[in-house]
């Protein structure tokens, strides 16, 4: 009896967090993230276009004969690829991934492709981790990406540093989209760490580009490598603010309002303050870069605008309840806006 009177409660208790974490979602808009944040220049940002597009080329069995480029092309010459490999190569530790010596750029890439939906093997890489599982340089990072990149820079470090040794000058490259930029952003701390195995490249001349990154590393690892590592984060993308671990989100797939629950009732309970000290918690990587093209409440795309900070806090902890969080996720749509916020900036630019 006394369990029955506890329901109507339990109910009602439930029924307010949700509410609660449904009003707070209504309220945040993207441009709360980055208003404080400064405009990035054409210069810095300049990488990103192209960096997409040889990501995007990671997609095609053949570049010599191209399925699905856009419009102008990939701005790869087939010849200068040195190679690509699939998860096959790989045996399933890591996604596909393409070495390629941009001559045009004096820059030594290695570009790898987001999660494969058919390959088990990139699931298995996302569910490889528990909170504080892996540490690294006193920090945390994501388990199943530090051993996916560790499988990376084994079998390419040989091929690395040739070509840096070869290219005297040439920057060394990761780049990468969804799961693959947090191999990237992985490969950067570890080509950081070990850069005798790369012939002594200095820092400065190793840099990542995360396109929508999953959070990946502690907050003192991401303010730490921000001169290296750099994320970029379209509007409303989901990835980056979520803050539930990603091995929990794929288990939960068959039982979504579960997540749905726990959640709303952990954002509740726990002051966001308490859950933002707890040093295995993970965060996008990096230097942050925010395009924000939508306005609140209106509608069409504005003119791009490139908003970039390495904030201490506020580093996207709200999902945004959006029908684009999931669109500004696909690399296709990240390549576009981020073309269009350099051409926006070099026409401001010329104008003075």
């Amino acid at each position: 009896m006394s369990i029955a009177c506890c329901l109507p409660v339990v109910e009602c208790v439930y029924c307010l967090a949700c509410t609660r974490w449904v009003w707070q979602r209504c309220l945040h808009t993207t441009g709360y993230d980055s208003e404080t944040w400064g405009l990035a220049s054409s210069g810095e940002f300049e990488p990103v276009p192209r960096l997409c597009r040889f990501i995007l080329a990671v997609y095609e069995d053949d570049l010599e004969t191209p399925q699905w480029a856009p419009p102008g092309g990939y701005g790869i010459e087939p010849r200068w690829v040195v190679r690509r490999r699939t998860p096959e190569h790989a045996q399933g530790r890591a996604p596909t991934y393409l070495l390629y010596v941009d001559h045009r750029h004096a820059d030594v890439v290695l570009a790898v492709r987001g999660m494969d939906m058919a390959k088990e093997s990139d699931y298995a890489v996302l569910l490889d981790n528990r909170i504080g599982q892996a540490g690294f340089d006193g920090g945390y990072v994501h388990n199943g990406l530090l051993k996916a990149a560790e499988w990376v820079l084994d079998a390419e470090c040989d091929a690395l540093r040739d070509l840096l040794a070869t290219n005297p000058g040439y920057t060394l490259t990761f780049a990468g989209h969804s799961l693959g930029s947090g191999v990237a952003a992985m490969l950067a701390l570890l080509a950081v760490r070990d850069r005798e195995r790369l012939g002594g490249v200095e820092r400065r001349r190793i840099r990542c580009f995360a396109m929508a990154p999953p959070r990946c590393m502690s907050l003192n690892l991401a303010v730490r490598y921000a001169d290296v590592i750099n994320s970029v984060i379209l509007q409303d993308d989901f990835l980056p603010r979520t803050d539930i671990p990603l091995e929990d989100i794929i288990k939960s797939l068959f039982c979504l309002p579960c997540l749905l629950c726990g959640n709303c009732l952990i954002a509740t309970c726990i002051p966001e303050s308490v859950m933002l000290r707890d040093p295995r918690r993970l965060y996008a990587p990096g230097r942050l870069y925010h395009i924000v093209e939508r306005k609140p409440f209106r509608c069409g795309r504005y003119p791009p605008a490139v908003r970039t900070a390495v904030p201490v806090d506020g580093r996207f902890e709200h999902i945004v309840l959006s029908c684009n969080a999931i669109s500004d996720h696909a690399i296709i749509w990240i390549e576009r806006e981020a073309q269009r916020a350099v051409n926006v900036s070099l026409r401001l630019s010329s104008s003075y």
